[in-house]
């Protein structure tokens, strides 16, 4: 976990950070602060008489500053009569009212909740003939000066390191024009479309020159997934390879990030190389292990003279000898490694990661999407259960729209096929798969399913997510469908975490009281789901927290298919043999319409599976380099300390 906001006030940085780099606990918080930031200056220029024109950006980063320019709207007052937008970008060819385009983003997070006057609103357009677009750009950024300039220009981040959709190769000075989509950059996109074939390959953007040109720039990243590149542009050279890096060449940009998109920046990942550090013990296993790893040597072998080359000196004065700060940090990894997840009963748990009593527990794998319990911690699961305590899984979303039309299709000709339809649906039913029929043979690349295909998509999901579940040993009173509202939407992009799903989250607590609780902590889930899954949990404990059962009770998190969690990190090791490992594999292939390509696969191409094994294999192979035991596999986990 990254240090706390005090903790990083120990660190006497001298930066590599060649831009203004501000931190957040959470994108919440963050996105407040920018909200803010633009309604003051909104004011400022409201009372002077005078206009100001705001760069507008899409994608997610921007989705929760734009609500709190809503809310302060309708809440509070603010007018935007005097706003004047520019758009970044949009892409090309497209229909304003189609799902995907900025057009209709805009109208839906911000331009249809405020006073703006439609005339002061300024977005690419995506339907004009080829022929035209030249001329098209030029006046566009003839317009922007004509209007006096950006005053604020917001940006977020993509991983190819582009702003707007100036892809690496762009220039400089380049201007406002049509270029081609990168095809990291469309792959990205695909999470917004049906298929792969929907997503355009060209766009019209704004240019680095024209977004340089702006006043006041804040650029927005959250997450890990996020991480890598905003270390780039804010650490590294400025090169037509990472666009955003031309940033480090305009005289006012404020970079605005959460703690995972700061996981890479040195004052984080390796502080000790930029400064003086307050060491505590946490810190002190970050360090051994970076450089074990940075000289290829295991922990119990490394000198004095490898400390002191590598900018540790001072670390091994703290401790007094490389002898006994090795053998600490070896006997804390050590202690994270236990084949009883569960807690091992009559045994000495002094040094284990699980509590020996009550020796069988009831423990809830809270499960985001319907197959993230049997990726994530297959082998666990599997444990826990062959090991006697009583597990729940909790699905928390249906899942339904990562399901493809031809499956969908697949398990409606089977009711007609097998005859299912006249002896046992009702009337109403065969109607229903009659609809769904007839929807999904005529939809279109931006339709949004129907609630009765996602019904049907959701129902085939539950039916793979109740087989592996089975698998693991699980009977079907132990299985709930908890079908979070905040996530029915139909689009990829879902609704903020309501009460209505806090409570859904509450009342499966308290009916099940349990000793332990598994959630998904991987934030880089590039769909949000994940986060907002795990905002509801703990929602959900703070509001039981004065029931006295939660005392006893601790939460492990994992990660999923995006990232592991640092070896430094991990408090809880569960290593797994090459049985367990084939075992975990089937349970994950119970999730057929996940087999092979998955709709929304992120930019891993690997299956789920392959991806699970290979880090589950890293993890272990890191913990031998290590001079630990050497394992198959290993998955890992972090515990959450509630504040009670």
């Amino acid at each position: 976990m990254l240090p706390t906001d005090n903790q990083v006030l120990k660190y006497q940085f001298k930066s590599e950070e060649k831009l203004p780099v501000r931190i957040w606990e959470d994108s919440r918080e963050a996105s407040l602060y920018v909200a803010r930031a633009i309604g003051l200056a909104i004011k400022q220029k409201q009372q002077e008489g005078e206009k100001i024109v705001l760069g507008l950006a899409t994608g997610s980063s921007p989705i929760k500053v734009y609500g709190e320019l809503v809310r302060m709207h309708k809440e509070e007052g603010l007018s935007f009569s005097n706003v004047v937008t520019f758009n970044l970008d949009e892409y090309y060819p497209i229909d304003p009212g189609s799902q995907q385009s900025y057009v209709r983003f805009m109208n839906e997070y911000l331009f249809d909740h405020i006073d703006i006057k439609r005339e002061n609103i300024h977005i690419p357009d995506g339907t004009l003939p080829m022929e035209e677009v030249e001329a098209y750009c030029e006046r566009y950024e003839k317009l922007i000066d004509m209007s006096g300039g950006i005053d604020i220009q917001l940006l977020g981040i993509g991983r190819t390191g582009h702003i707007g959709f100036n892809e690496p190769g762009s220039w400089e000075n380049s201007k406002t024009r049509l270029i081609r989509l990168d095809s990291i950059t469309r792959l990205d996109a695909l999470k917004d479309f049906l298929r792969e074939e929907d997503v355009p390959y060209r766009a019209i953007t704004m240019g680095i020159g024209s977004i340089l040109k702006a006043r006041t720039i804040y650029l927005l990243a959250w997450g890990q997934h996020k991480a890598g590149v905003i270390q780039k542009a804010v650490e590294g050279p400025v090169t037509m390879q990472v666009p955003a890096s031309f940033l480090q060449n305009h005289p006012n940009v404020k970079v605005i990030i959460d703690r995972g998109a700061a996981e890479e920046l040195t004052r984080f990942k390796s502080p000790w190389l930029v400064g003086i550090c307050n060491w505590d013990e946490d810190l002190a296993c970050k360090a051994v292990v970076w450089l074990s790893k940075q000289v290829g040597k295991p922990i119990l072998k490394l000198t004095d003279s490898d400390y002191n080359e590598n900018h540790l000196s001072d670390l091994i004065i703290e401790y007094a000898s490389s002898y006994s700060l090795n053998i600490k940090i070896f006997n804390r990894l050590q202690h994270t490694i236990t084949g009883w997840p569960g807690g091992k009963p009559h045994a000495d748990d002094t040094f284990r990661p699980e509590r020996a009593k009550p020796a069988k527990k009831r423990v809830i794998i809270f499960s985001p999407h319907p197959d993230d319990d049997v990726i994530s911690m297959g082998g666990t699961f599997l444990r826990l259960v062959e090991q006697g305590h009583e597990v729940h899984v909790a699905y928390q979303t249906s899942g339904n729209i990562a399901v493809h039309d031809h499956d969908a299709f697949r398990y409606i000709e089977f009711l007609h096929e097998f005859g299912l339809t006249q002896a046992i649906i009702t009337g109403e039913g065969e109607k229903l798969c009659r609809d769904v029929t007839q929807f999904l043979l005529n939809k279109q690349p931006d339709q949004n399913d129907t609630p009765e295909t996602r019904l049907i998509k959701g129902l085939i999901r539950r039916g793979e997510a109740r087989a592996g579940a089975r698998f693991c040993g699980l009977s079907d009173d132990h299985i709930h469908f908890l079908d979070m509202p905040f996530y029915e939407t139909g689009r990829t992009r879902k609704n903020p975490v309501s009460e209505a799903d806090i409570s859904i989250i509450v009342e499966l607590l308290r009916s099940i009281q349990p000793h332990q609780v598994y959630a998904a902590g991987d934030l880089a889930d590039p769909h949000g789901t994940h986060r907002v899954c795990l905002e509801a949990i703990l929602a959900a404990f703070e509001r039981l927290k004065a029931e006295k059962w939660l005392s006893d009770c601790w939460m492990w998190l994992y990660r999923g298919a995006w990232h592991e969690w640092p070896v430094d990190e991990i408090e809880m090791a569960v290593p797994l043999s090459p049985q367990e490992l084939v075992k975990k594999r089937r349970a994950i292939f119970m999730h057929q319409s996940q087999k092979d390509r998955p709709p929304f696969p992120g930019e891993d191409e690997r299956e789920f599976w392959q991806r699970a094994e290979d880090r589950n294999r890293a993890t272990a192979q890191y913990y031998s380099a290590l001079g630990l035991a050497e394992y198959e596999a290993i998955e890992a986990f972090r515990r959450w300390r509630f504040l009670l």
